[in-house]
């Protein structure tokens, strides 16, 4: 007895392979995509653009209106900028130094050794996080100026590294985590000390770590404004966040000069970024590739 095939039984459900968006939404992703994109890059594109109109068509949207490039030119010859540029990048340049080495000395120790007291200093790196500057400002002035550290770079330098180095600690140790106790053998093994081990085996491991706790502690100290213009006074002390404020006042705001200051101040941070983003991604790939 045979079985009649019809065409019905004959078609073929066509099943797409797993992973492959249909059209529709490969269209609606991109849109998203793009929409994202408009939003992110617009406010940096306006502000970049207002840095290059005369002062009045600043509050205009005619962008490519008599371009010029006066603004720069006032900014860098008629203010301290370059002053405040070259304080905010030492103070910078040592808040990351110190955090760095700081951060990941403190992550090694509370992720391989066992000694009195690291589930409070575990505790105590994890509630400092929860503070705001609003709260901290008044005790870390009172402090600052009963040890004659006010108006003084390194004063604010060891104010951000209460800031930065309690979040990097925490995630160095995490990251310490991952890397095999084996390796801190075999350097013991070696004749290594612990701290040898660490600086010649271990640490040229968590580049990842240590490029994000790089980037994380230049930041901070970069862009933050509350402590560096309640401790900072007077043109040659000031950071760039004190600085910026004198384009400010109760009569308007000078745009031109203020646009013209944010585009180089982020020049600065977009190379930290880019430097941390490059040892992210090979270290990462690196770790994937011996997995």
């Amino acid at each position: 007895m045979t079985t009649a095939v019809t065409p019905t039984s004959r078609r073929r459900t066509k099943v797409r392979p797993r992973g492959v968006r249909s059209p529709l939404a490969s269209a609606g992703l991109h849109a998203t995509l793009i929409v994202a994109s408009v939003i992110a890059v617009f406010p940096v594109l306006w502000v970049f653009l207002t840095s290059l109109k005369p002062a009045k068509y600043a509050n205009t949207t005619d962008f490519v209106k008599e371009t010029t490039l006066d603004n720069y030119t006032n900014l860098l010859e008629n203010t301290e900028f370059l002053t405040w540029f070259g304080n905010s990048l030492l103070i910078a340049g040592l808040t990351t130094l110190l955090g760095v080495f700081i951060a990941a000395t403190t992550g090694y120790a509370v992720s391989r050794f066992r000694f009195p007291g690291k589930r409070g200093l575990m505790w105590t790196l994890l509630i400092t996080q929860m503070f705001p500057v609003a709260v901290l400002i008044v005790p870390i002035y009172n402090i600052m100026s009963a040890i004659g550290l006010l108006n003084n770079a390194f004063g604010l330098v060891v104010t951000y590294l209460t800031i930065a180095v309690p979040f990097c600690a925490w995630m160095m140790k995490g990251f310490f985590d991952t890397i095999p106790m084996e390796i801190d053998e075999s350097g013991q093994v070696d004749g290594l000390t612990p701290f040898g081990t660490f600086w010649r085996l271990i640490l040229p491991l968590a580049k990842p770590g240590i490029a994000v706790t790089a980037f994380y502690s230049f930041i901070t100290a970069w862009g933050e404004v509350a402590y560096a213009s309640a401790f900072m006074v007077g043109d040659e002390n000031l950071t760039l966040a004190g600085g910026l404020q004198k384009f400010v006042n109760q009569y308007g705001a000078q745009w031109g000069p203020m646009t013209a200051a944010s585009v180089l101040i982020a020049i600065p941070a977009g190379l930290v970024f880019l430097f941390a983003q490059r040892h992210l991604v090979t270290g990462m790939s690196a770790g994937a590739v011996k997995g």
